[in-house]
């Protein structure tokens, strides 16, 4: 069976917000949106604007056909002229809503597409947390396929149709599956993090030999076999490419997988921990207390009291420690 362990963190993930909407602009206008949490993604349709994210000192030039994603919850704004004074989002009382397109001053000049999925979870943090700021797509067919799932979560969303909701959740999936690529193809820069290393053959040889037997007993040596690397290099590699060393990425990717399965609530702590390759519950219980912050039993408890996934904020589960 073909493993792909982008796919089994993305199959962790749990849709929590999706909005899809628009912007019909004419004259001058600065707008400020505040941090948000997930991703946010732009297209623009026609005309052209000016994307300020905080942090950076350059803003960048969008036109016509021109779509960037925004993973890392920075505030910025979207401006006819990037030195106008900006007007928060929420405090501008004249935008005219129709249909979840915003009209400003009679419009007709500057059309844009906007996107906003954020999903439940310590998992998205883990995801998103140590990727670049702005992903500008390059490609043309990238460009289509995100105006066309852009376009069409904002009439799923807003025709209330039977379904539409199981729909809007696989679009921000396959939208951001497409940022996702994005950076592994090189496109955003090189950053450190495990998601850089599934670009590399070998690396991502052992990554998914983890994933695709993660209660295994494996060594350093075992995993460097796997990659077709001496220990050393392979470890040195890794290190460098992820940021942590394999045993701690594997031990860290057991305690995702056991927090997914306390919080359906169907196993118990001792079937998990043996599912995970721990001999015995304490251990598993001392494993999970360290990389998660708690006791297996107290998440357990804590998630079904919450009514959510995963009550607890994971620091780096799959990226470097702080």
């Amino acid at each position: 069976m073909l493993i792909d362990p982008l796919s089994d963190v993305l199959a962790l993930l749990k849709p929590q917000t999706y909005v899809a909407g628009g912007f019909d602009l004419a004259g001058e206008w600065s707008i400020q949106f505040a941090a948000h949490t997930g991703v946010k993604c732009y297209a623009v349709l026609s005309g052209r604007c000016w994307l300020k994210l905080d942090g950076l000192a350059t803003p960048v030039h969008l036109k016509e056909r021109d779509c960037v994603l925004l993973p890392n919850g920075q505030s910025f704004r979207l401006a006819s002229n990037p030195s106008l004074a900006p007007t928060r989002f929420e405090e501008m009382h004249s935008i005219d809503w129709r249909g979840g397109i915003a009209t400003l001053n009679g419009g007709g000049e500057v059309s844009v597409l906007g996107g906003h999925f954020a999903f439940a979870g310590a998992h998205a943090d883990m995801l998103l947390g140590a990727m670049p700021p702005i992903a500008h797509l390059r490609e043309e067919d990238d460009k289509t396929n995100l105006r066309w799932a852009l376009e069409r979560m904002r009439h799923e969303l807003a025709d209330g149709q039977p379904g539409g909701v199981l729909v809007a959740q696989h679009l921000a999936h396959m939208m951001l599956v497409q940022a996702l690529r994005i950076y592994l193809s090189g496109g955003a820069g090189r950053h450190v993090g495990w998601i850089f290393a599934l670009a590399d053959p070998q690396l991502s040889a052992a990554i998914a030999a983890i994933h695709a037997e993660p209660g295994a007993s494996w060594s350093l040596g075992q995993l460097a076999r796997v990659s077709g690397m001496s220990r050393s290099s392979f470890a040195r590699s890794f290190q460098a490419t992820v940021g942590t060393s394999p045993i701690d990425y594997l031990t860290r990717w057991r305690m995702l997988l056991a927090s997914a399965r306390l919080a359906e609530g169907v196993l118990s702590v001792s079937a998990i921990a043996r599912s995970l390759g721990y001999g015995s519950e304490s251990a598993f219980s001392t494993a999970f207390t360290r990389v998660m912050g708690s006791s297996p039993r107290a998440y357990a408890k804590a998630g079904h009291a919450s009514g959510k996934s995963h009550p607890w904020p994971l620091t780096a589960v799959l990226r470097p420690s702080a």
